[in-house]
């Protein structure tokens, strides 16, 4: 009997593991090019011909000395901080 229970135990185990690193790349994205400004909470980067404010806190792991001008791959997710519903028409 303590076999089936090991192995429910286990297959439980590993989507736990699974769900976290699913649920993280669903959200996840990049944008790579040069710095252009660095603020504690902030970093502007080049992409293309726009300019990309991605906002940062404590929390942000930086590996490297981020200055003006390096070349960075950041990892961002898109939250919503707020949401307002418009009313719709009649039908």
């Amino acid at each position: 009997m303590g076999k089936p229970k090991t192995l429910v135990a286990a297959v439980f185990f590993n989507l736990l593991l699974a769900v976290p690193a699913w649920a993280a790349t669903l959200n996840t994205y990049q944008v790579t090019g040069p710095v252009l400004e660095v603020k504690p909470d902030m970093v502007a980067v080049q992409k293309g011909k726009e300019r990309w404010e991605i906002g940062r806190d404590s929390s942000t792991q930086v590996n490297g000395d981020l200055k003006v001008g390096s070349k960075v791959t950041i990892q961002y997710r898109m939250n919503a901080t707020s949401i307002e519903v418009k009313p719709g028409k009649a039908k």
